[in-house]
């Protein structure tokens, strides 16, 4: 039996495909705001689906309510601007973030908030032993 002939539970049911992508999308960022920094409860698109922005990674974020709900149909980068949390660190990082750069996003973040933990690591040291075996 080949890999092309297994039957993938993404492949059965979408929306396991759907959750789980919504979950590695608030992993890279330790399940914190990509804006504030605060507990990420949504997914917010940076260039907003009525201006022509997609659901893709590099177009969708994590972000908490407040900060989703008063973003609302504008662009990420002109709103933020305008909050009184504004930190040029994590502006570059969704700057990063939509040009598909998520290492640097990630690398951004953590220099914007010293405690935030880098669970990639652990992608990193499970890939490694892999590697080595």
């Amino acid at each position: 039996m080949h890999i092309n002939d297994a039957i993938f539970l993404e492949d059965l049911c979408p929306k396991f495909r759907l959750r789980q992508w919504r979950k590695s999308i608030h992993q890279f960022t330790g399940d914190s705001c990509i804006y504030c920094g605060k507990p990420s409860e949504s997914i917010d698109h940076v260039i907003p689906r009525s201006q022509g922005g997609q659901s893709t990674t590099e177009n969708c974020v994590p972000a908490c309510l407040p900060c989703n709900g008063d973003k609302s149909n504008e662009n990420a980068l002109y709103w933020y601007r305008k909050q009184k949390f504004y930190d040029p660190r994590r502006a570059m990082a969704i700057r990063a973030w939509l040009d598909g750069d998520l290492r640097l996003a990630i690398r951004l973040l953590q220099w914007a908030n010293p405690s935030f933990k880098d669970k990639t690591e652990n992608y990193k040291i499970a890939e490694n032993k892999y590697n080595t075996a």
